[in-house]
């Protein structure tokens, strides 16, 4: 039932919301936890507005920071959404949520969180999308914040991950 061979293809209204640039920073360090608050007041300080059906991305800098610098740390942590958060973006109703992180969630989990939660609360509960490791540098980096994502339908059946490339255009 949620293996990828079942995922429609996707054009939709993307959004990035810049965390790093939210926070004054390059990159998020391994850990560091984005709330529901902050992702709303970066949202807004960005001009932001979240509509049903979009894709969420989130831009931390850790993968551009990290992947070909330490690929040790990059691998073994990095930052990401609390569960709080995770609940707020599924009650957006978007049609995926993602990040420029190999997870969406923070690691090491905040105190009281449980790790890899938003997979429970996105994907079963509410079958909203995760989208990890997208290349989201390129459009933090010229200040892009709305754009239509496109994705392919993966072909793969029987997975429930799946390596793809999807398209933003602005």
């Amino acid at each position: 039932r949620l293996g990828t061979h079942n995922m429609p293809p996707i054009v939709a209204r993307g959004v990035l919301v810049n965390i790093a640039k939210h926070r004054s920073k390059d990159y998020l360090e391994a850990g560091e936890t984005i709330g529901t608050e902050e992702i709303k007041a970066a949202a807004k300080a960005q001009g932001i507005t979240f509509q049903e059906g979009d894709v969420i991305l989130f831009y931390t800098g850790w993968t551009d920071a990290k992947f070909e610098s330490d690929p040790a740390a990059w691998g073994a942590a990095q930052p990401g959404i609390d569960n709080a958060a995770a609940e707020y973006l599924a009650s957006l109703n978007p049609i995926a949520v993602g990040a420029d992180t190999w997870g969406l969630g923070a690691i090491p989990v905040k105190k009281g969180d449980m790790t890899f939660y938003e997979h429970v609360t996105l994907l079963k509960k509410n079958g909203i999308y995760i989208l990890e490791t997208m290349n989201t540098g390129r459009l933090a980096e010229e200040g892009v914040t709305e754009f239509m994502f496109v994705l392919g339908q993966p072909r793969v059946r029987g997975t429930v991950q799946m390596i793809i490339n999807p398209v933003a255009m602005w």
